[in-house]
């Protein structure tokens, strides 16, 4: 099916609920007509260059032949039109050849490249995080070489931490790093589930490596960060030899065959050190966090993919009788449950695709707020939200592609409609890069617990005034939302009070109820950033700007939202306050072993 681009959904929720505007004294070449015009162009070329090849590139896939991996039919053109148009260069420092732009307008673009074609936008979406791992921790001498290229798309990036016997517990780590004679370091090791570890759409692939020094203290104390390109670089910046890493095999996945997850074999290769040793895995949370928000990203795209084909299915399906007008035959649409969830389908993704913009702006006024205070008050946001903005977000893109499957009936479970395509590549978004239960355990441990629940604390005094803006309004709609929303905050709260109580002596209760309150606060901030939109569109609708039905649907999509999301908050809180007794009693034997 065709990909439609959601730029002005995109740009409604940008400016109205996710606060672009406050980028405005940093960035102020990001006006809203240069804003308007990059995701228009986004849009475009998404849906005309990677949405055609995505079904292609799901047949076929990427191949592992004598010792190279080929990318997917159409890729390596699709990359070249990709890297020549700059969208791989949006926010980048212009130091390095980048535009400078926000990163909230990198992370609306890169929702419609994930979106028309998520194994295609895995690749960019690693060397973004490369670049900014890089631009961090890296030396002048790397950023001088390296980032150029990675840029401009030239060179792609890779992560490699996963190893056979190490996958989360990034302490088991073994790879080893032995200074070199004539300096620098060889690196000798496996690595596995590398994403576009290796490919014939770039003429080089710098990978950065956690690896250990041979002296190196044991645990995840121990691990350092290197890079080390595919070719060789010589000293004039032209490309050499062949390193010693290769491509051992590519895994045959459940989805995104066209994304070449690499078995790597670091084989004596030739590296250099990225920051300080042995503090590896603080350079590499530099990547690893720009991965979880793009991830998160990657659920909202899949998620508005299949979205968009459920929707376009039940407008072409004849069956039943409409509800609403007695026509038989009548299209699948004009049933109440069906048009029911895709409402909350459309309103889980613009929630989530809210959640994703407001971390990358906190994160913008992070990095550039002139005001210490600002800055800090912005990261501790960043931090706050991106468990949430990736764990929520993920598994929400597996919800909506389930239910868009479901909506297609028996045709969705062939694979000939496309349905099951974005299933199947939905399933891994909340897997890698941290599952769920890690960005919960996370959130609780870290973001929550660290300051006594104060981050949460400020966050829910952010929401209360949204809340009380629609319990105030005329529209008996505006006013169900925000006691919806009411009741949610209430849930926040003592949820969060008994996991700070149970984190200092009863960490087992805390771990047990870390996943459902990271839904739960999902779920609240979704419906915060909903409830902002309806005010939004209800404004919109007094001024008399433009398409009214537009703007009455958003509300709607807020009040079902409130509805059938936010009444749910309550109960959550019995999930988050269950406790951990049921499961230590819970013995192998006793569950079937």
């Amino acid at each position: 099916m065709t990909y439609k681009a959601p730029v002005r959904d995109l740009l409604f929720a940008l400016y109205e609920a996710a606060g672009f505007d406050r980028l405005s004294k940093a960035f102020p070449d990001a006006d809203a007509e240069t804003v308007n015009a990059v995701l228009e162009g986004a849009g475009v070329f998404t849906a005309d260059v990677l949405a055609p090849i995505n079904r292609q590139g799901d047949k076929d896939g990427a191949r592992h032949e004598n010792g190279q991996v080929f990318a997917a039919p159409g890729f390596v053109d699709a990359y070249r039109q990709f890297s020549e148009g700059g969208w791989n260069s949006l926010s980048a420092d212009p130091e390095h050849g980048g535009q400078g732009l926000p990163k909230a307008v990198e992370v609306a673009v890169f929702e419609m490249v994930q979106s028309a074609n998520m194994a295609f936008g895995l690749c960019p979406m690693l060397t973004q995080g490369a670049i900014e791992a890089l631009a961090a921790h890296g030396t002048p001498k790397q950023k001088a070489q390296l980032l150029p290229k990675l840029v401009s798309g030239e060179w792609t990036g890779t992560m490699n931490l996963t190893e056979p016997q190490s996958g989360s517990d990034l302490a088991a780590i073994t790879t080893r790093a032995d200074p070199a004679p004539g300096g620098g370091y060889t690196l000798n090791g496996q690595k596995i589930f590398i994403t576009w570890g290796d490919h014939d759409a770039a003429e080089n692939i710098v990978h950065l490596v956690l690896a250990r020094l041979p002296d190196a203290p044991p645990g995840s104390r121990g691990l350092t960060l290197f890079v080390a390109p595919k070719r060789l670089i010589n000293a004039d910046g032209s490309l050499g030899e062949g390193n010693n890493v290769r491509c051992a095999s590519i895994e045959h996945k459940l989805g995104v065959h066209a994304s070449p997850t690499c078995v790597m074999l670091f084989e004596g290769a030739k590296a250099e050190m990225v920051g300080a040793p042995n503090q590896g895995l603080a350079a590499m949370f530099t990547m690893m966090n720009s991965a979880r928000l793009q991830v998160g990203v990657q659920g909202v795209g899949i998620a508005e993919r299949a979205y968009q084909q459920a929707l376009a299915y039940s407008l072409e399906r004849m069956q039943g009788r409409s509800a609403w007008t007695g026509a038989y035959p009548s299209r699948i649409f004009d049933h109440p449950d069906v048009r029911r969830s895709l409402m909350l389908m459309k309103a889980k993704i613009e929630a989530a695709r809210c959640i994703c913009l407001s971390v990358a702006v906190a994160g913008d006024i992070a990095r550039t707020a002139s005001n210490p205070v600002d800055r800090d008050a912005a990261r501790f946001r960043d931090e706050l939200l991106t468990p949430i903005a990736k764990a929520w977000s993920t598994d929400l893109g597996v919800e909506v592609a389930s239910a868009a499957l479901q909506i297609h009936g028996g045709a969705g479970f062939i694979e000939e409609t496309g349905a099951a395509q974005h299933y199947r590549d939905a399933r891994i978004l909340p897997i890698y890069e941290g599952t769920t239960a890690i960005q919960a355990n996370d959130l609780v441990g870290r973001k929550t617990a660290r300051d006594g629940g104060q981050a949460v604390r400020e966050l829910i005094a952010d929401i209360w005034p949204t809340a009380a803006a629609l319990k105030s309004a005329d529209d008996a709609w505006l006013h169900t939302i925000g006691a919806r929303l009411e009741d949610g905050i209430a849930a926040v709260q003592a949820s969060t009070g008994w996991l700070i109580e149970r984190r200092g002596h009863a960490q087992p209760d805390a771990l047990a109820g870390a996943t459902p309150y990271l839904k739960l606060i999902g779920d609240v901030v979704g419906g915060w950033m909903l409830g902002k939109l309806a005010l939004a569109a209800s404004r919109k609708i007094a001024e008399g700007d433009g398409d009214a039905q537009y703007w009455r649907t958003k509300i709607g999509l807020a009040r079902v939202y409130a509805e059938q999301v936010l009444a749910q908050a309550p109960g959550l809180t019995h999930a988050v306050t269950q406790g951990s007794v049921d499961l230590f009693r819970a013995t192998p034997e006793a569950l079937g072993a």
